[in-house]
Formats: C-alpha cells, sequence, structure tokens
C-alpha cells in the first residue's frame, strides 16, 4: 500500500474553513488505495503563555513542552491505515527499548478506533528526515507528545469507516454502533472494518474535523494490558539487531585502545592475524582496529591477538581526583540574598562519580555500505539525526542511506547517539564488505557514553519556622547533546520563555527540567559544565537524580534542624498539590514514622517532572551484619529492604506498564545511590562489563517492593519511563543518613571503598572467550 501524505496544496478544504468544536481537532483522509488517516496538530496553541514571575521555569514551559512543540508541526506525517483484514496499522517514529510504547500505542489506537488491541500492528518507522523533530525518543515523551495526534487519526479512520458503513448498510451514521472492529446498525446488519477499508478510502486527500472520545466513555485506555511483544520476548522470537537475516553480514569486532579516546597509528601483526581461523577482514578505522569473521568467538581471538602502536586518549594520567579537582575550579560561587542578620544556613557538598549508562543489549548494528548507497539496521533513539552522521562518514547524501530502526534490549539514554551504527558502516565502507557489528561488554564502559562526574553545592537559610532562601550549584563535566536535543533547542529558540536566551545547550535543558516544589523562599538552581573530553550522554533522566539526591538530603537536614519530622516538614512546605497527593500516598502504603531497630530507618523523597510526580519511600538495613555480608562475585553494603514508589504521570494508559516501569526507576536510583558507578585510573575506567559495574542485583532489590498509582484525573498523560530515578535515589540516601547518623556526600556511596574486584586487562581490551558459563550459574 502507498499513500500520499497531506501537504497545503493537496488538502480540498483550507484551515479556515475548517472549525474544530470545542474538543475538536482538525486532520486528514489521506489519497490511498485503502483508508489511510492523519492528524494535524500545527495550529495547536504553545504549551504556556508568559514565563511567571517566579525563578522555576518548567512550571510555565519544561522539557516535554519543548519536545512535544517541536513535533506539532510534522504531526500531519504520521498515518494510522486501516487494511483489508480489518487490522489497523501504525509505524510510530519512536524507538521501543523496552519501555513498552509498542503496547500503549496500540492501547490508544484500539481505545479511539474501537478495535481490539490484538488487531492493532505497532511498528518502527524507518530514520524519515521529513519528520525533522518527529522522530527522537528521550525525555519521557513519547505518550505525551504522540497521545493526540494518535487518538485524533484513529477517530478520523473510524468516522470514514462509519460514513462508509452508513452507505453500505442504508442507515445514518448516527445509528451505528462500532465494536471491536466491526459496525452494526439498527437492523443488527454489520460490516468490518476490513470489508470498509478500501470503500472508506479517499482518491485525495481532504482535511476533515474530528471530536476525540470523553475520559469518561474510556473502556481500553486505563485498563491494565499485558505487553504485545511478550510472548515473543520470552520464547526468543523477538528480533534484535543481532538477530536479523542480512545476507553476508558476518561478525565483526574492534580491538579499541587501552586508554579513553585513544585512536591507532598501526597494525604490527596484521598477516599474522588475519591467517587465524574464520577471520576474513581487517581494517583500521579511527576508534581502533575492526575484525570481521565467521563467528564472534574468532573475533574475539583476533582482537586478543591484535598488536597495535596506539596514539594516546583524551584524559591521559587523568583519574577521578584530577576531575574532582578540576570540577571544584569551575563551581560557581553561591550568593545568599539578603536575608534577616538572625536568619541560620545551611551548607552542603555532594560529589558523584562517573556512571556507565550501557544497557543489558550492548552497542549492535549491521550495515551494508556500497559505493552509490548504504542500508543500516541498529537500535537508535534519534536515526534523522544518526542517518545524517553516517551519511557524512561514509561520503555520501543523506538521501542514499537507509537507517532502518530496531527493537533495543535497553537504552537509559545510551541509544540516543548512533556510535554504534556509524562505527559498522565506517568499518564496512573499508572492508567493501556487510557486517554485524558488536561491541564486546569490555568495550561500553571503557569507551562508550557515561555519565558526567558533577558536584552539587547548597546553601539554604531559615528563620522563624521557615526557610528563606535555597541555592544550588551544579557543576558537571559537560553533557553532549548532539543527538537531536541540541538541535531541537536551536529550531525553537523563537518560542522558548526569555530567561533562556543566551544559555547553552545544557544550561537550556537544566532550567527546562529542574524544580524544586517547595515553598523556600528565593530559589536559584544553575549549572555549570567543564571538560569536553569525555563520551558522555544523557542517561535517564539527565541531571535530575544528582540534582535531587542533593537537595532532598538538605531537605531533611532543614527538617531536622528545624525540629521537625521529614515527612511533616515536606507536606508542610510542599507547593504543588500532585506532589502532596503522591507524597501522601507513599507515607501512607509504606507506613511511615514506624518504629526501627537501631541501624535501620525509612527514607522519604520527592520529584516533580515529565508533567507529573513521584514520592517514594524505602525502608534501609545499615547494620554490620547486613553491610558485611558476602555475595560471590558481589558488592554488597547497605540493604534498602523495602521500597513504595507513588506516582503521578497524568491519564495513565497502561497501569500494568506503568507499574514496570517504575520499578525499573527504582532499580537505576538504587544502584545511583549505593552501588554503581566507574572508577577513573591513568586516563582508563577499571569497570568492564556487568560482573564488575555494580548496578543493581538480584541480591539488594528489596524484597518488599510496591509501585502505587495515584489518579490526578486529567485529560493528558505525563512522562513515565524516568519518572521514578530521581525520588528513588533520594530517598535511599536519605535513609542511609538517618541509619547511620552521617550525611553521605559521595555517590554513589560505597565508591571510594577499596575496588572489590579484579581488574580486567587493558591489552588486550578484551576477556578470553568463555568456556566454563555452566560454573557461574546459582
Amino acid at each position: 500500500m502507498t499513500s500520499t501524505l497531506p501537504t497545503p496544496d493537496a488538502i480540498d478544504q483550507p484551515h479556515q474553513a475548517l472549525r474544530p468544536s470545542r474538543r475538536g481537532f482538525l486532520g486528514y483522509v489521506v489519497g490511498a488505495s485503502t483508508l489511510v488517516v492523519a492528524a494535524d496538530l500545527s495550529l495547536g496553541t504553545p504549551a504556556y503563555a508568559a514565563v511567571p514571575s517566579g525563578p522555576q521555569i518548567p512550571e510555565a514551559y519544561d522539557l516535554e513542552d519543548l519536545q512535544t512543540d517541536s513535533a506539532r508541526p510534522t504531526a500531519q506525517l504520521i498515518t494510522i491505515a486501516i487494511e483489508k483484514d480489518g487490522t489497523a496499522t501504525f509505524a510510530i517514529p519512536r524507538m521501543e527499548v523496552g519501555q513498552g510504547i509498542t503496547t500503549s500505542t496500540a492501547v490508544i489506537i484500539a481505545e479511539e478506533l474501537d478495535l481490539p488491541i490484538s488487531k492493532v500492528r505497532v511498528s518502527l518507522a524507518p530514520a524519515r528526515p521529513e519528520l525533522l523533530f518527529n522522530q527522537l525518543t528521550g525525555g519521557s515523551n513519547t505518550t505525551v507528545s504522540t497521545f493526540t495526534p494518535m487518538r485524533v487519526a484513529a477517530a478520523i479512520a473510524k468516522g470514514a469507516l462509519l460514513e462508509a458503513a452508513a452507505i453500505e448498510l442504508g442507515s445514518a451514521a448516527a445509528l451505528l454502533k462500532s465494536k471491536d472492529g466491526v459496525i452494526t446498525a439498527p437492523g443488527g446488519a454489520s460490516r468490518t472494518y476490513g470489508e470498509l477499508a478500501a470503500k472508506a478510502a479517499s482518491t485525495t486527500t481532504k482535511g476533515v474535523t474530528v471530536d476525540l472520545k470523553p475520559r469518561s466513555s474510556f473502556r481500553v485506555i486505563g485498563k491494565p494490558a499485558n505487553r504485545v511483544d511478550a510472548r515473543d520476548i520470552v520464547t526468543g522470537k523477538k528480533k534484535f539487531s543481532m538477530d536479523l537475516e542480512v545476507p553476508n553480514a558476518l561478525p565483526t569486532m574492534v580491538c579499541r585502545p587501552p586508554t579513553l579516546n585513544g585512536h591507532p597509528k598501526r597494525i604490527l601483526n596484521q598477516p599474522t592475524v588475519k591467517a587465524m581461523p574464520g577471520v576474513t577482514d581487517i581494517a583500521m578505522v579511527d576508534t581502533g582496529i575492526a575484525v570481521r569473521a565467521q563467528t564472534f568467538g574468532q573475533c574475539i581471538d583476533a582482537v586478543r591477538a591484535l598488536k597495535v602502536d596506539w596514539a594516546p586518549g583524551s584524559v591521559e594520567g587523568e583519574s577521578d581526583a584530577t576531575i574532582l579537582k578540576s570540577l571544584r575550579k569551575a563551581e560557581l560561587p553561591l550568593a545568599v540574598p539578603k536575608v534577616p542578620v538572625l536568619a541560620k544556613t545551611i551548607e552542603a557538598d555532594f560529589a558523584f562519580m562517573f556512571r556507565s549508562s550501557a544497557a543489558l543489549e550492548p552497542y549492535a548494528a549491521i550495515a551494508d555500505v556500497r559505493s552509490d548507497r548504504a542500508e543500516v539496521w541498529a537500535g537508535l533513539k534519534a536515526p534523522i539525526v544518526a542517518q545524517g552522521n553516517i551519511a557524512k562518514a561514509v561520503g555520501l547524501p543523506q538521501s542514499k542511506v537507509k537507517v532502518n530502526v530496531i527493537t533495543g534490549g535497553g537504552s537509559f539514554g545510551h541509544k540516543l547517539f548512533g556510535d554504534h551504527a556509524i562505527e559498522a558502516a565506517k568499518i564496512s565502507k573499508a572492508m567493501g564488505k556487510p557486517v554485524r557489528l558488536m561491541w564486546h561488554r569490555a568495550d561500553e564502559p571503557r569507551q562508550g557514553r557515561v555519565h558526567p562526574m558533577a558536584t552539587s553545592r547548597i546553601r539554604a537559610t531559615y528563620l522563624a519556622g521557615q526557610v528563606l532562601s535555597f541555592e544550588q550549584r551544579h557543576t558537571s563535566v559537560s553533557t553532549d547533546f548532539s543527538h537531536g536535543l541540541g538541535e531541537m533547542i536551536t529550531a525553537m529558540a523563537d518560542e522558548l520563555p526569555n530567561p533562556l536566551a543566551n544559555l547553552s545547550f545544557s544550561q537550556t535543558i537544566f532550567s527546562l527540567t529542574q524544580e524544586l516544589p517547595y515553598n523556600f523562599g528565593a530559589v536559584t538552581q544553575l549549572l555549570n559544565e567543564t571538560d569536553e573530553r569525555f563520551n558522555t550522554g544523557s542517561m535517564r533522566n539527565i541531571y535530575s537524580p544528582d540534582v535531587r539526591c542533593a537537595n532532598e538530603l538538605v531537605v531533611d537536614q532543614l527538617a531536622r534542624a528545624m525540629g521537625k519530622d521529614p515527612l511533616a516538614f515536606r507536606l508542610e512546605f510542599i507547593k504543588d498539590e500532585r506532589v502532596r497527593a503522591v507524597l501522601k500516598k507513599a507515607a501512607a502504603v509504606g507506613n511511615w514514622g514506624r518504629k526501627m531497630p537501631a541501624g535501620t530507618a525509612q527514607g522519604i523523597a520527592i520529584h516533580k517532572e515529565y508533567k507529573g510526580a513521584t514520592a517514594c519511600l524505602v525502608e534501609i538495613d545499615c547494620r554490620p551484619a547486613t553491610v558485611n555480608r558476602k555475595v560471590r562475585d558481589g558488592v554488597t553494603g547497605p540493604r534498602v529492604t523495602k521500597a513504595v514508589v507513588a506516582v503521578d504521570a497524568g491519564l495513565v494508559v497502561n497501569p500494568q506498564g506503568l507499574k514496570a516501569q517504575m520499578m525499573g526507576g527504582f532499580s537505576d536510583g538504587l544502584a545511583l545511590a549505593l552501588t554503581s558507578s566507574l572508577h577513573l585510573r591513568d586516563g582508563h575506567f577499571l569497570e568492564a562489563s556487568w560482573d564488575n559495574y555494580f548496578y543493581t542485583r538480584q541480591w539488594n532489590i528489596p524484597p518488599q517492593f510496591e509501585a502505587v498509582i495515584v489518579n490526578p484525573e486529567v485529560e493528558q498523560p505525563g512522562g513515565a519511563g524516568e519518572a521514578a530515578v530521581s525520588s528513588s535515589v533520594a530517598a535511599v540516601a536519605c535513609a542511609f543518613a538517618r541509619a547511620t547518623g552521617k550525611v553521605p556526600t559521595t555517590f554513589p556511596i560505597n565508591h571510594n571503598q577499596p575496588v572489590a574486584f579484579e581488574v580486567k586487562s587493558f591489552v588486550p581490551p578484551v576477556p578470553e572467550s568463555p568456556t566454563d558459563g555452566l560454573s557461574h550459574t546459582y
């Protein structure tokens, strides 16, 4: 099926002739052989009116608004088709990375179309440059920005089907009923959507108006739904990049430099390695020496055998201590506003170490680069940007590069960058053959994208039971926003609130996401970034986990100084009722204030972002018997024994999916607070693979976990993918401080302990292929 997408010249009726009702929207029936529809939100009003006088920009306009406004002009280029078998098909211009957007998208379309979820087919769209900023997956924005366009398109489709059915059944459209893909007349005669699809199609593209279902009529949205791909995942049928069958795309890996961002000067033993079993090709690229072989095991053997003369990396001789020292030099000063002489001050200073954003699925891509064209298959959250970078790397016009977006096994911001796809394309061009590139797990923490080291300093003043000022200065190694958010900011510059003028990309993102939802007098939160030598990225929740952890720890200190319970203090000063609601819910469900043994404690924290809010309550055990417990090949320390996350994510599309996101977000927050970090020594990171990068494991996940949804009765969904991270890391930190009587200042808390693993070699850069996997199972 082919269709012509709507353009201004192709529309039968001009915009001004179409007058939607209060609940109405404008869209198109697209000229095609079967029914194809699209939404038009380009006439919508911006998400804000004016920047308020208060200092916190996200209350008026936040990152969700920026992304949604950026996507709006091309909303009409995204279409839903009704096929002759009665299914609805939709290629979502986002990437599925396990967050469940293909399921939530199917739910939304099924609701408005009156179809069973099983009859909605959602696929991932390839890179489509004409979508501009409407093909970037990040910032927990997918459902926020696509919710209304998808509903409008689906409602238009149902309207066209009803009109076709009215003719077929000889009845007024208003008398017809649609249910489960069947339209029925008062007398019982009926037609399926499949039977009506061709008849409902239009030979031209024409504008129409449509009213959406009111929330009170929802039958699918808001009800728990299993993932549409669950069976394929558990049975191994789900296709990831490495599962695809691309002719002659043989396994390929790269021998990488011993220090961060080094590059090869020459290969010292190429003929010897080329003669090894299975090896077909060796090529030098800017990131290392690529080896193509019959199996990945043979690639590993060849990578280990290579002898390479390496040029220095970008941070030769640097360590955690030296980078932290340079951050201290870049810190912005704290400047207390004018407060009464008798006001008291609390000051705090925190450091957050480098962290890896690698997902369980390593970087992987297939590339087939020819002299006149190229095709790439990879998990990519910003495929249009990747397409342009690939074209530049291989010397082709962007129109000659096809980029297929493949489901990814996790992302956490990692796959916002197309490093793997670009590298695969370069290798394919150098070898003149298709390649199936996979990064070794040791490559990702050492050469891949990381969350930058940062410091956060806070000064708060209080007097007579009131907080008079709260200043926060966050200083970070530079965060790379070249994955598309930076370009989005540039394009939307005229629409942004005035205080964001002349800020850097990172400062703009920081200003659009950071909000302190307390009545704390004069509040300022500022960012400064330095040092661009690292490969950084927008790890899940970007700045918020560090910023929120720091300010919630200070909130606890303020409560203590003012003689108040941490929960009661927060409830007294919170200025947002939705935040108050989730906080009260978490406290009630988690039984806040119950008596705890010495060495254990509760912690509670909140976070407001993504058009919603979360609150997290945890209980932690810091007693010696727990802290010193032994786990084979693991790092232990304090144990969180209970966690409750209360979430307000706006209108909830799939409660089951939302709760799963809260569990994942909590696991991230727990790791960031206690265990997961990278150690920089002599210009390279020590960690290599998951056996020594201590993300949350089964032995430190809380035995009791509960996610509770707080329904705010609003009409629009909020973001959920990252919502639980910040409140979770903050709650764990606050609980640790209460249990030990010591406020932690370095995160994760165990970072400065002796390294608890044997450091893998840097030359060769990867360990031997495993031959004893079963001996490492439990």
